[in-house]
């Protein structure tokens, strides 16, 4: 039996990828789950596992070129018979025997500079300005080689790309490249991702009855706890203690008591999910993405603290998997880190919920009539009206509240499981 293997979709806001390497020739053997190309995009660069065992009899994407998610780009024989040419007008083709090569499904929406994700990405990291440059790929289109050839033309040497910083207290992570402008206004095409992240959000808010709801909650006891054992935690784990595994441990417990607000609808069905995928929304220079901590009922403190920060940083690297962009149930997005009291976020379909979460800052309050300077953040759930009702969410929100106003568990003591 034939099977095909396509572009996968590394998250909603993902159009398509550049094969930038195969890893296997046409009349090779493969196992199921052995790695078979390598993929980028303008989130993610990753490997693709194969989904199946048997002869690989067709390549219908070369390497470097760029194709829509979803396109057929090889064929898998497990029965080690040669299948009918699969994809027709949906597939980019590399020539196998008796065929000719051709290029359909090829994405040309990167604007006058017709370009990889690939090529986007390098340019980025070079500063360069890719209307100078002059593409020998098909169409125009500007390759992986035309970005090394100029670079040697002007005397630069291609450079690898930079680490990682740690998240520091008041990140950079997110900023948009400056504009530069040679007249009263500059007009330039949406990338791909811009593009997808728009009609995503556009179509959630035409999915989803969205309601918003805000609670205003006191993190004094998180933020005396974050910096009492700070040192210890990173001493022990090489981990920075945040505010966000505190957020997600709370929105577990939450999750546990009210099912409802991790559910997602299916047609006339509402699916209730036993599992608590919890995605966290990452702001890259472009955009953003979210990477999923996967049954986080079952995780410890550290578990969560050390999943949220490798895939915070693997994200700005683009090396997620596939799995980890698929199958969330619940996100939480934080506008606080960079100082926003509290946003109305649009629910990630097809999802329930998204909590907002506001940036952590020392404000009066009455206690006891009195006024006392305690560390407040405003949470802010928008949750879809047609099966969460109101009254679930606030009470969602007050169990959340409750967990974080009363921290009870010990994070000393969860770090050394």
């Amino acid at each position: 039996m034939a099977t095909k293997v396509i572009m996968p979709q590394m998250g909603e806001s993902i159009a398509e990828g550049t094969v930038v390497r195969w890893f296997k020739k046409v009349g090779d053997s493969v196992e199921r789950d052995e790695t078979l190309f390598e993929i980028s995009t303008d989130k993610v660069d990753t490997e693709v596992p194969s989904p199946a065992s048997g002869i690989l009899t067709q390549i219908l994407v070369e390497e470097n070129q760029t194709v829509e998610v979803n396109t057929v780009v090889a064929v898998i024989d497990g029965t080690a018979e040669s299948p009918e040419p699969a994809g027709g007008a949906e597939t980019a083709g590399k020539p196998t025997a008796g065929s000719t090569p051709s290029r359909p499904g090829i994405s040309e929406k990167a604007g006058k500079a017709r370009t990889s994700p690939l090529v986007r990405r390098l340019a980025r990291e070079h500063g360069i300005d890719l209307s100078l440059i002059r593409g020998t790929g098909e169409g125009g289109r500007i390759a992986k080689n035309d970005i090394e050839t100029y670079l040697a033309r002007q005397g630069a040497a291609p450079r690898p790309s930079a680490p990682v910083a740690a998240p520091s207290a008041k990140p950079a992570r997110g900023r948009p490249a400056p504009l530069r402008f040679d007249g009263p206004a500059k007009t330039v095409p949406m990338t791909t991702m811009r593009h997808q992240i728009a009609q995503h959000m556009v179509a959630s808010r035409r999915t989803s009855a969205h309601v918003t709801t805000v609670f205003e909650v006191e993190m004094t006891r998180i933020v005396e706890t974050q910096s009492r054992f700070a040192s210890e935690f990173e001493r022990r784990n090489r981990l920075k203690l945040t505010f966000t595994p505190f957020i997600i441990r709370g929105v577990v417990e939450a999750l546990r008591e009210f099912p409802v607000l991790n559910a997602s609808v299916e047609g006339a069905n509402i699916v209730y999910h036993r599992d608590i995928h919890v995605g966290v929304a990452v702001a890259l220079e472009e955009g953003l993405i979210v990477p999923i901590i996967k049954n986080a009922q079952e995780r410890s403190f550290l578990s969560v603290a050390r999943e949220v920060q490798d895939l915070a940083e693997r994200a700005r690297k683009k090396r997620l998997s596939v799995d980890e962009v698929q199958g969330g149930t619940f996100t939480v997005t934080n506008p606080g880190v960079f100082g926003g009291l509290f946003g109305t976020p649009i629910i990630h379909q097809p999802q329930a919920a998204i909590l907002g979460v506001g940036t952590i800052e020392k404000r009066p309050v009455i206690r006891d009539d009195s006024i006392a300077i305690r560390s407040m953040a405003y949470l802010a759930l928008s949750f879809d009206h047609r099966i969460v009702d109101g009254a679930a969410a606030d009470q969602f929100m007050a169990r959340l509240k409750q967990t974080l106003e009363n921290w009870q568990e010990p994070v000393i003591q969860a770090a050394k499981g």
